[in-house]
């Protein structure tokens, strides 16, 4: 899994209120990104992880043992001065992480320094104003730490879960994006679009701390299928 930062100072490639395709919403802050890349800060050494429902040894443990120790592994990684530690999330049986954002609401308080992320947030899954209060109110708890890592996920029993169509994977996952990104840079919000419930300019609370709040994009697989890879390809 990897990062894209050009999500740092991104808007929404769409002048008008419908969503754009990925590669299109990314592309329009491209040469912005690219500068970031360059001039950017350090190179930061972290940690993701999951919440197993199973020891090694493929036997069931008590499921408040590994989120338990998963908040201290965050704990102990904020004390030995690493920077980042990212939760992932799956809706299946192995895991324990359906929720990261209250897994690193627990961490927050417990830590003082380390960035805290999900790795990633399943966008294509949620309610996009919803994801973007749960991790403003975990940047508020952490007082400024909170970053986002979004994906189309790499299970699919989300989609259903939720009620939603594997024949959508890309559509639903590029609108939503755009609306989040819409999210993040404005209070008030006027957008439409094919799979959430149009906003009219509602006001979309509480804010971050961080202004704008780090969203970075998650891909896998091989380059030639990366949105991100089209993007950069393009300039």
């Amino acid at each position: 899994m990897t990062k894209n930062p050009l999500l740092d100072n991104m808007s929404s490639s769409s002048d008008q209120n419908r969503a754009s395709p990925v590669s299109e919403v990314i592309k329009s802050n491209v040469e912005a990104g690219h500068k970031r890349i360059v001039n950017g800060p350090k190179i930061q050494v972290g940690i993701d992880s999951f919440a197993a429902a199973f020891d090694d040894s493929s036997i069931a443990v008590n499921p408040s043992e590994p989120l338990q120790d998963l908040v201290k592994q965050i704990e102990r990684t904020d004390q030995v001065g690493l920077d980042v530690f990212g939760v992932g999330e799956h809706h299946r049986q192995e895991f324990l992480d359906s929720a990261p954002a209250v897994i690193l609401a627990a961490a927050a308080a417990r830590t003082q320094r380390i960035r805290l992320t999900s790795a990633v947030t399943v966008l294509s899954a949620a309610d996009p104003v919803r994801v973007f209060q749960e991790f403003a109110t975990l940047d508020l708890l952490s007082q400024g730490r909170t970053e986002m890592i979004v994906g189309r996920g790499s299970f699919v029993e989300a989609f259903p879960l939720f009620g939603l169509r594997l024949e959508d994977y890309d559509s639903v996952f590029a609108e939503k994006l755009d609306l989040l990104l819409k999210i993040r840079n404005n209070e008030h919000v006027h957008w439409s679009g094919e799979y959430r419930p149009a906003l009219t300019g509602q006001g979309i609370y509480p804010r971050p701390l961080q202004n704008p709040l780090p969203i970075w994009l998650g891909v896998g697989g091989t380059p030639n299928r990366s949105s991100v890879q089209e993007c950069l390809d393009c300039h």
